[in-house]
Order: C-alpha cells, then sequence, then structure tokens
C-alpha cells in the first residue's frame, strides 16, 4: 500500500515538473511580463525546497515518515491549485488593443485601420475607454501568486522522494528494496508521459474557454499572442497531488519488524530501557557539541579535496546550462520556427523520455560490462559529454533568419532592410494614418512580408468577420514590384520558408543526438561525487552536491537565461498601465546565438574542468586498479536514494 500511495505521489510531482516547464510561454503571455521574471518565478521551486530541507533531512527520521509525506503532497496540490488561481480573479484575456472587454462581442468594427488626416487621440480615447476599470488585467501583479504556488509546491515535494525511499528501504524484506525502488521509478515515468500529454491538449484550447464564444476569437494556436487554457494543467496536477496524499495519514509510522527482532526487542527489560534513556539524556550536550564540530571537520574534508572540488564546479556548469535549456527550449522552438505550443509539447514527450531512459540504460551497461576504473569513468563521462557537445555545436547552424516584416527588419513601405529594429521612421504609405505604433495586429501580404497591424499597412477598410478578415486598399504593400492601393491582406504572421522548415526537422533529429549523448554520462557524473571521497563522507558529499546544484544552479539560471533572452526582443506589448509586457516577436538570428552561446559558454568550461580532473586521478590513482565492486555499486544505489529536484537539469536525469 505504501509503494503504491508513493507511486502515485511520484507521478503527481513529475506530472507538476512538466507542466510548469511546458507552461512557460503560456504564463509569460498571460501575465505580461519578461522572460527573466518568467525564470524568477520558474527558480521559486528551489527556492521553496531550499526552505525545508535541511529540517526535512534532520527531523524526517525522528518523526512519523508517511504523515510528513502526506502533508507534503497536500502541500504540493495546494501550491499547484493556487498557482491556477489568478485565472478565476482576472478578467477576459485581452490579445490586442482593439479586442473589447467581453470577447464575445463582434470585434471587427474597432480595428485601427489607416485614418488620414484624423487625430490620434480619437483613437486612444476610444482604447482607453475601452480598458478603463481593467485594474486587474495582465498589467498587474498576479504573477506573484503563480511564484508563491511554485515555491509552496518546492516546499511540499522535498520529504517525499528521501523519506518515500528511506521508509522503503528500512521496511522491506533483504534484498528486495532495489526491485521495489525499480518499480517506483519505473511508475513515475507514467507522470511525464501525461504531462505532455495534457500540456499537448490545453495548449490547444483558448485560456477563457468556458467563458467565451470561440468562434469570435480571432488569432489561432501559432499566433505569438495566444494563451491556451493553462490553468487547468495545474488543477489537474493538484488535484492528483491531494488524491495522492490521502492513503499516508493512515499508514503506519513502522512496520512490522522480522520476528526475530520483534522478539529481541520485546524481551528487553523495561529497566534497562529506562537507564539507556537516562544515559543518552546524560551524554547530551556532549553528542550535540560533538556532531557539530564532526560535520564542520566533514565539510572542509570535502570541500579541501581537489578531485570533489572539481566534479561540484563541471557538474554545476553542466546543471546550468540543462536547466536553462529545460526552461527555455519550448519557447524557443515556438519562436524560432513558428510551432506552436500544442505541437512542441507533444514533440518533446515524445523523444526526450525514451532517449533519456535509452540512454541511462546504455550507459549504466557499459559501465558494468567494461568494469571501468574510476580514471575510466571520468575518460567515459567526458567522452559522452564531448559528443554531445559537439552535436550541441551543430544547432549554430540550425537558426532560421528573421521574419521579413515592415517597420522592425524592413523599412515600413516593405523595399529596404533597416539597420536596427527601434525607432524605424514612418514611410510616405502610412505616415499621415495617425497610427498607433504600439499596436501589435500582424497581418501578411501577398509579398510574403508580416506588416505590423492594418493601420500601418495602410489599409483603409476592411471585410469578414472572425478568423477570415480582410484588410484592403493598403497601400504599403508591393506586389512584383509595383505599389497598388487595391492590394489586400489577411490576419495573422506570415509563415516561415521552407528553408526553416526544413531546418526544424534537422534539429529534431539532432536533439535526439545530443539528449542520447548527455544521458550516457549522467550516471558516471554522479558516481564521481561519491567515489572521490572517503566511504564515510559520501551522504554528506551528495547532499552538499544537490545543495549546491539547486542553489548556484536552479535558482539563477532561468533568471539570467531569460534576462539574456529579452535582449532579442525586437517587439514588446504594452499594456493598460503603459508599461512593457511580454515579447511579441523576437530577433531570430540573435536569440539564437544568445541561446546557444550562453549554454555554449558553461558547457565548454566544463568540459575542460574534465581534462583537469582526469589527470588529478591519475596522479592519484597512478599504479592502483580500483574497480567498482560489489560494495561500491552498492554505494551507488545508497547515493541515489539522496533528495532530488525534478527541477534541477542534472537531477533530473539522475531521477530518470
Amino acid at each position: 500500500m505504501f509503494l503504491a500511495a508513493l507511486s502515485l505521489s511520484f507521478i503527481s510531482k513529475a506530472l507538476s515538473a512538466i507542466i510548469m516547464k511546458s507552461s512557460i510561454t503560456q504564463i509569460e503571455r498571460r501575465f505580461d511580463i519578461s522572460s527573466s521574471t518568467v525564470g524568477l518565478i520558474d527558480g521559486s521551486f528551489e527556492m521553496g525546497n531550499l526552505l525545508v530541507i535541511v529540517f526535512v533531512s534532520y527531523f524526517g527520521a525522528k518523526l512519523h515518515r508517511p504523515k510528513l509525506i502526506g502533508i507534503g503532497c497536500f502541500t504540493m496540490g495546494i501550491g499547484s491549485i493556487l498557482t491556477a488561481l489568478p485565472h478565476f480573479f482576472m478578467g477576459y484575456y485581452r490579445y490586442s488593443k482593439d479586442t473589447p472587454i467581453n470577447p464575445s462581442e463582434n470585434s471587427t468594427s474597432s480595428f485601427s485601420t489607416c485614418l488620414i488626416n484624423q487625430n490620434l487621440s480619437l483613437n486612444r480615447t476610444s482604447l482607453e475607454i475601452v480598458g478603463k476599470g481593467w485594474e486587474k488585467e495582465s498589467g498587474s501583479h498576479m504573477w506573484i501568486y503563480i511564484l508563491l504556488g511554485n515555491m509552496l509546491r518546492g516546499i511540499g515535494e522535498t520529504p517525499i522522494t528521501p523519506l518515500g525511499i528511506s521508509y522503503i528501504d528500512d521496511f522491506a524484506k533483504e534484498g528486495h528494496s532495489s526491485f521495489y525502488l525499480g518499480n517506483l521509478f519505473a511508475v513515475t515515468m507514467i507522470g511525464p508521459i501525461v504531462g505532455f500529454l495534457l500540456v499537448s491538449l490545453f495548449s490547444k484550447m483558448y485560456v477563457d474557454i468556458g467563458y467565451v464564444d470561440l468562434s469570435t476569437i480571432r488569432i489561432t494556436p501559432k499566433d505569438s499572442r495566444w494563451v491556451g487554457a493553462w490553468w487547468l494543467g495545474f488543477l489537474v496536477a493538484g488535484l492528483i497531488s491531494i488524491i495522492s496524499s490521502i492513503p499516508f495519514f493512515f499508514l503506519p509510522k513502522n512496520l512490522d519488524k522480522p520476528k526475530k527482532e520483534k522478539k529481541a526487542s520485546v524481551s528487553l527489560p523495561v529497566q534497562n530501557e529506562e537507564k539507556s534513556q537516562m544515559a543518552h539524556l546524560t551524554k547530551q550536550g556532549q553528542n550535540v557539541s560533538g556532531t557539530v564540530a564532526g560535520f564542520f571537520q566533514s565539510l572542509k574534508n570535502i570541500l579541501t579535496n581537489p578531485l570533489y572540488v572539481i566534479t561540484l564546479f563541471l557538474t554545476l556548469l553542466q546543471a546550468s546550462s540543462h536547466i536553462g535549456i529545460i526552461t527555455y527550449v519550448f519557447k524557443y522552438v515556438e519562436q524560432q520556427y513558428g510551432q506552436s505550443a500544442s505541437e512542441t509539447s507533444i514533440l518533446f514527450g515524445f523523444i526526450t523520455i525514451p532517449t533519456f531512459a535509452s540512454g541511462m540504460f546504455t550507459g549504466g551497461y557499459i559501465i558494468k560490462k567494461f568494469k571501468f576504473t574510476l580514471v575510466g569513468i571520468a575518460k567515459f563521462s567526458f567522452c559522452s559529454h564531448m559528443l554531445s557537445f559537439l552535436f550541441h555545436l551543430l544547432n549554430f547552424a540550425l537558426i532560421c533568419e528573421n521574419k521579413s516584416v515592415a517597420g522592425l527588419t524592413l523599412t515600413y513601405d516593405g523595399n529596404n532592410p533597416v539597420a536596427s529594429h527601434i525607432n524605424v521612421p514612418l514611410s510616405y504609405c502610412n505616415s499621415d494614418c495617425n497610427c498607433d505604433q504600439s499596436q501589435w495586429e500582424p497581418l501578411c501580404g501577398d509579398n510574403g512580408i508580416t506588416y505590423i497591424s492594418p493601420c500601418l499597412a495602410g489599409c483603409k477598410s476592411s471585410s469578414g468577420s472572425k478568423k477570415s478578415v480582410m484588410f484592403h486598399n493598403c497601400s504599403c504593400v508591393e506586389v512584383n514590384g509595383f505599389q497598388s492601393r487595391n492590394n489586400s491582406m489577411k490576419l495573422g504572421e506570415c509563415p516561415k520558408n521552407d528553408q526553416c522548415t526544413r531546418k526544424f526537422y534537422v534539429y529534431i533529429v539532432v536533439q535526439i543526438f545530443i539528449f542520447f549523448s548527455s544521458a550516457l554520462g549522467s550516471t558516471s557524473n554522479i558516481m564521481l561525487v561519491f567515489k572521490n571521497v572517503e566511504p564515510e563522507l559520501k551522504s554528506l558529499a551528495m547532499g552538499f552536491h544537490s545543495l549546491t546544484i539547486r542553489t548556484l544552479g536552479g535558482i539563477p539560471a532561468p533568471i539570467y537565461f531569460g534576462a539574456l533572452i529579452d535582449r532579442a526582443c525586437m517587439k514588446w506589448s504594452v499594456n493598460n498601465y503603459g508599461k512593457q509586457g511580454s515579447c511579441r516577436i523576437y530577433n531570430s538570428t540573435l536569440y539564437g546565438n544568445t541561446f546557444f552561446g550562453l549554454t555554449t559558454s558553461l558547457k565548454l568550461p566544463a568540459l575542460v574542468l574534465y581534462v583537469v580532473l582526469i589527470s588529478v586521478m591519475k596522479k592519484k590513482y597512478q599504479g592502483k586498479d580500483i574497480k567498482a565492486s560489489e560494495n561500491e555499486r552498492k554505494s551507488v544505489n545508497e547515493a541515489n536514494l539522496e533528495p532530488l529536484s525534478s527541477d534541477a537539469g542534472v537531477d533530473r536525469e539522475t531521477h530518470i
């Protein structure tokens, strides 16, 4: 019963992690915030984890472990539900300034077209009327609830893994715990699979489904303003987490011990027990002081171990790059290759899980088959990550060219490229139209050029309704070298060209090789952490390693990745408060070079540290043939039972 309950809790926490990572772009658009702010929200999970990890590590084994796990699952569920709550407090999502407060109304007449010789204040006044009283719109600070919910989820998840696995190890029959743990981690894979499927399904649904007439929504899932029903995923994950908590409150603190141990414990006289308690009380002060002194001495021992310190730094660099990639890869594929959030989620669901699983299995099999020494394990890890790095460099060749956008990459008449997207001057075709240049209502011309808005395209009129709106007499559109006032345009950005589509297919193949080669060396990375320290310091070494990865990798990495990605934005939305919102369109070339350049700058020093590590290990173990004995393999299993975070890159791979 405990194993079944723990399996459901593992599924729910993996499900919640996938839903959060896959919903980053949706949250950014819905709350009109930058990528760096979303990175802060994502890092709040690790903040919550760190708040209680010391308490759980020290007191967890002394208290009622099943109840603590149940409280953790319940807290995790409340955190997920809190994350979804802002959706019910906010008004309808307005994807455009021209969108009325009630999207079910026919909004065709509200399009801002070219109004020659009319005062711009007329347009702005109407927009102010639409936005009046809209205090709870996207520009508010409702995203703080997302941050708090994610932090609460991190707090709740902390006791599940260490206390659950230690409980199984304590009360399972001898030799059976590894079988139970194997089943546990295998069943956990249901979580990511279901998570990717749910995100793919909910991303197709409009955010205000059930509240508005969907036939009146004029944007599609591939539009840069589309927001899916992100909140549904968090509600589902929260309910599953709460349900998984229920059985733990009915399970005992301790299961029945084997009969021999039980009889021995019953036969102990009460007097002996009282004496032992008195002796414990008299020595308590000495034990505490000795334990504290011993802890700092042990910590000093591992931090003065050059092999451990080098391994710590190289795994931190690798973890930071992995966390940045995991956090923003969905956003990258959507922006770079024009894929919808739904397509991206289902795609990564199909390629990541089987690729990582097969890579880790193959890596473990190779290490066991060839019985590598410690130096051999380090060399194998270096080779696998070098292979991953070489495949990673191919990503630079798969970056698409910028879209042709009048007013950002081209002049407004679409004839000439511009040096910068900032303050592009108006052209003769729209200078008299009194346009609001902060508006984003993209149109696609027959010439393959995207225009920022009907007004800036010089369109004088519109016809049709909903998604089939057409704009006519667009003076800025040039077809076959001729300017015509009779050109028509349709809503939506122009699609990526065929060359970019071909690059996308190659990109998918490259990612499979990257994931597989990274997974090959993930197990050996963890082995290097604890095999280069004394056996009695193994647990402390793994614990300090996990703490460092969370603190210096899990929290800052999403923030600085997001801040650099923001620099590639060409067009920001402007909320009702006149402040910068979320990004509408990126400079594809700059985005790709920034994203992969940053990951390369983290991966390359890690490879250099591998070379240093191998050379130092050769000097230390010269002439020694240190194989992975049965005892060491047992240490591997024990070390993998340390608290893991499903939102951290290297820890995620180890967990899988």
